[in-house]
């Protein structure tokens, strides 16, 4: 086990992403399946949409947002030992949730548009990896079931400009069994896959975890209940950003200069 995490560890810093299997075992899968589908029947409930039209190019995914605050199940996958390791490894030891969201692309689903997640959060040149994805494989993962396409190597592009004219000819698929984690440098450029299945769900699970310094892609303090709030231990609350004055003086402390010595 423990080499499988230093294997995983080696390849994400290398080649952008890795693949842990069996960190769920089929039991926990199944359960966590079921807890998606119930939490995007409970999104719904509360007004919130799963069809996102500005995302995707029809409707045949199923989005659903706001998973910490849905089902418990969910605040303890975010935290999971093994993929904090990972996240550990890429980010340093100060980092901040900055969302937890699925997608479950149906049979029919289509790519979205091309993107890198990094890219989306901090302006070009991008050198360091201050972001990256934990995405968790409810499903067996495939080309066919419309599994992630990646470009193998763009974690080292620092520039749009330097990407190819058409990036979706050399991308490949992330395939993994379920159970399986996924982690992803938030500097590969990536879309989802297309499901060309006649009856196959493809159902992942995307943690995004980014450096302390960067605000998160969700206000924790406007979408988390009060009750959900209550729960949470001293080091959720400081991964969530909800200890503001804690993570302050840590983002403070990773972007202190490193030229200054002592008098």
């Amino acid at each position: 086990m423990n080499d499988d995490n230093e294997l995983a560890k080696a390849a994400l810093a290398n080649d952008g992403w890795c693949v842990l299997r069996d960190v769920l075992d089929p039991e926990a899968t199944t359960h966590a399946l079921e807890k998606l589908w119930a939490a995007a029947a409970e999104s719904e409930r509360r007004g919130v949409s799963t069809d996102m039209p500005a995302l995707d190019p029809n409707a045949q995914n199923v989005r659903v947002f706001n998973l910490l605050d849905i089902d418990p199940l969910f605040r303890e996958l975010i935290r999971h030992p093994r993929a904090l390791a990972l996240v550990r490894s890429l980010l340093g030891e100060t980092f901040l949730i900055s969302n937890f969201t699925a997608n479950i692309a149906r049979p029919g689903a289509r790519s979205m548009s091309v993107h890198s997640d990094q890219a989306l959060v901090v302006p070009e040149p991008w050198i360091h990896p201050w972001s990256m994805n934990i995405i968790w494989c409810l499903t067996d993962v495939r080309f066919e079931n419309g599994a992630t396409l990646f470009l193998p190597g763009s974690h080292r592009i620092e520039r749009r400009t330097d990407l190819p004219a058409d990036p979706v000819e050399g991308m490949r698929p992330f395939e993994a069994p379920a159970g399986s984690i996924i982690a992803m440098d938030g500097r590969v450029w990536h879309t989802s896959g297309a499901n060309i299945t006649a009856d196959e769900d493809r159902a992942l699970l995307f943690g995004y975890y980014g450096a302390a310094f960067l605000r998160p892609q969700v206000n924790w303090n406007a979408t988390l209940s009060l009750e959900t709030q209550a729960g949470l231990d001293p080091q959720m609350r400081r991964w969530l950003g909800l200890d503001a004055e804690a993570n302050i003086d840590r983002a403070a402390e990773i972007l202190a200069p490193r030229s200054a010595v002592p008098a």
